[in-house]
């Protein structure tokens, strides 16, 4: 094909590429002031929206903060309930145990109570048995001297009536009835013995010294 042959103008003109190449920019025609005032409500109404959104973003975040410190707090409150709850219970069983040895204790300190009661009212009457017994055998002793006292006058009166000595058996007569004798005693002659202890038909040595003094003494 010649390079001087005429274009067909049956075809599309198209440029050569060398000498307008394409910058890729594209014309654009100048916007009429209805678009612009569309763009610039569009621009706010998304800056709108992203705020909005930011501004539930935040409310969310805050909302979930809160929520989860609410949570915590609670859980901590929750747990310091339950050690307390705990804490109680056993303070409650301690002073349960407490209380029963407590009751415990009581009853042996009243069981012992009564028993140092029985104890002290068996001394007591021991003491006064004691005593009792201790002043009968005072007694006892003291009988016995004087009855040996007084049997020392009979053996002498009855020596002086049988050797016929009438002045010195009216003597000792006269001392053994005197309470002057034994003050604490008497007259020595109650404590002649009244019964015969030798099994004979004999007299007592009371009843024996009765015979002397009625012989004696007129």
């Amino acid at each position: 094909m010649a390079e001087g042959r005429r274009r067909d103008t049956s075809e599309p003109f198209i440029e050569d590429a060398h000498r307008f190449p394409d910058t890729g920019e594209k014309k654009r025609r100048p916007s009429s002031p209805a678009d612009q005032d569309a763009r610039r409500r569009r621009a706010q109404q998304r800056k709108r929206r992203n705020s909005v959104f930011q501004y539930i973003a935040i409310l969310f975040m805050a909302a979930f903060v809160l929520l989860l410190f609410t949570f915590m707090m609670e859980r901590r409150q929750s747990r310091q309930q339950i050690d307390d709850l705990k804490q109680s219970a056993s303070a409650v069983q301690t002073l349960q145990g407490l209380m029963n040895e407590n009751s415990v204790l009581q009853a042996k300190v009243a069981e012992l109570e009564q028993e140092l009661t029985k104890q002290k009212a068996a001394a007591d009457e021991f003491e006064v048995n004691l005593r009792d017994v201790t002043d009968t055998l005072a007694h006892t002793e003291n009988v016995l001297e004087w009855t040996t006292q007084a049997m020392d006058y009979f053996w002498q009166i009855n020596d002086a009536y049988v050797r016929g000595r009438t002045a010195l058996c009216r003597n000792l007569i006269s001392q053994i009835e005197s309470p002057d004798t034994t003050p604490e005693a008497g007259p020595l002659m109650e404590y002649l013995p009244k019964e015969n202890s030798t099994g004979t038909d004999r007299f007592s040595p009371y009843d024996r010294y009765m015979e002397i003094r009625n012989k004696v003494i007129k």
